[in-house]
């Protein structure tokens, strides 16, 4: 029995190395890592020696345009060559200034077939609660240049997968926004919720207070949310790849040390038999 080519994206907000033993922490992820094979990753809360270690494994990165004033940032990387690639800080307001490393990073990529080109874009808004007017803005920004890039990559890109920490839940407009459910000034997109597909409405929480770094953390009092997502872009009949699978990765401690105080979402993708966009003959 033959298994279909499958394309493993996964997104992790690490914690800063500065918090909770961070050695520690970063050679439990980096051996979790290497187990779990993904071939799409995007990073929060990394420092330049991450993203170091990322190219001496074999990683090929595109940081965010901007760390933080301590050094903290966020990285995309692939183990494909990369194509043409483009960053945004996303300055949508004046206040963005107060979470300098916010922003996205995209690139083409070419995989095997059945994949093809595939555009994987890793999105970071401003994460502070009171910040969703931001995070729509954000959001909109983001979405456009993927589209942006698409258009242009027409007959190349097949495909488009955006994933990271959105600080924000499924019910917010942000990410109602990604998953087709409203426009955000005159714009809309639709992409498929790679945890929703597999697990409905199951929770699912990636900032959870079961976390005991969450509970040591700069926010005791968090209820929980599922503010880290994988999202898979849809054409006019839907997406154009099939989740296989999504899971939360790295929710329990590795050797006793708990690796961060989010948990990370790993989604495997296929490409389907059958196009969108016509009947079965």
């Amino acid at each position: 029995m033959t298994t279909s080519p499958r394309l493993r994206a996964l997104t992790m907000n690490v914690l800063a190395p500065e918090y909770a033993d961070g050695p520690a922490r970063r050679r439990a992820l980096a051996a979790a890592l290497a187990e779990a094979a993904p071939d799409v990753l995007a990073l929060q809360e990394v420092v330049r020696d991450d993203v170091r270690a990322l190219q001496a494994g074999g990683w090929r990165v595109v940081p965010h345009p901007r760390y933080g004033p301590d050094g903290v940032g966020a990285v995309l990387a692939v183990r494909a060559p990369l194509g043409r690639v483009r960053t945004d800080p996303l300055r949508v307001t004046d206040r963005t200034e107060r979470t300098p490393w916010c922003g996205v990073a995209a690139a083409e990529v070419t995989y095997g077939e059945p994949f093809g080109g595939v555009l994987v874009v890793h999105h970071k808004p401003s994460w502070p609660y009171g910040f969703e007017a931001e995070r729509e803005r954000q959001a909109r920004a983001a979405a456009l240049l993927a589209e942006e890039m698409l258009a242009a990559g027409a007959g190349r890109l097949r495909h488009v997968l955006v994933l990271g920490d959105f600080d924000a839940g499924p019910d917010s407009a942000s990410l109602r926004f990604w998953r087709g459910l409203q426009s955000l000034g005159g714009a809309s997109v639709c992409y498929q919720d790679a945890w929703e597909a597999r697990h409905a409405d199951a929770p699912g929480l990636t900032f959870s207070p079961d976390n005991p770094l969450v509970r040591a953390g700069d926010m005791p009092l968090e209820p929980g949310r599922r503010i880290d997502h994988v999202l898979a872009r849809c054409g006019p009949h839907g997406p154009t790849l099939r989740v296989e699978s999504c899971e939360r990765f790295l929710v329990a401690p590795v050797d006793g040390v708990q690796v961060s105080d989010h948990y990370g979402v790993c989604a495997d993708f296929s490409v389907p038999e059958r196009e969108p966009g016509g009947w079965a003959e």
